[in-house]
């Protein structure tokens, strides 16, 4: 099995040589800690709270997962960091919007700060193409 690189034009490419935002291995994706940065890497923060940048990453997860051949109900398990305990309703609330049926398994963890002061939510999700019932699009 070999590893597959997906970049999607919705979603910012890190600086060269640090890290991919979204690989496929099998039927496995595996998407790194997404921000609310704008489609330029370095650009300007989507959102002002919690609920509206984890919004703005859970698009980007979505959009990533359709790249990928999958759709956000082949996500299994979301890794959500918030800088403020306190902001977790806001993520559940974000998250109620992009799932249907059976929600991935989840887990939530405050943290002191992100890369930007501005940021206060990071989310990173794992994919198996076709867990939905629906046939990846590969």
């Amino acid at each position: 099995m070999k590893k597959q690189r997906i970049i999607s034009k919705h979603v910012g490419e890190p600086p060269e040589d640090t890290w991919s935002n979204c690989l496929v291995i099998g039927d496995q994706v595996y998407i790194a800690g997404m921000t609310a940065r704008g489609a330029s890497f370095d650009g300007a923060i989507t959102g002002d709270d919690a609920y509206e940048q984890a919004v703005a990453i859970f698009t980007k997860i979505k959009y990533l997962m359709e790249e990928a051949g999958g759709c956000m109900d082949d996500v299994v398990k979301v890794l959500i960091y918030l800088t403020n305990i306190n902001d977790r309703d806001a993520a559940w609330k974000a998250r109620r919007e992009f799932f249907t049926g059976d929600y991935p398994v989840s887990t939530l963890i405050e943290i002191s700060k992100l890369v930007r002061p501005e940021l206060c939510v990071e989310i990173e999700a794992i994919g198996i193409l076709g867990a939905s019932g629906n046939p990846p699009k590969r």
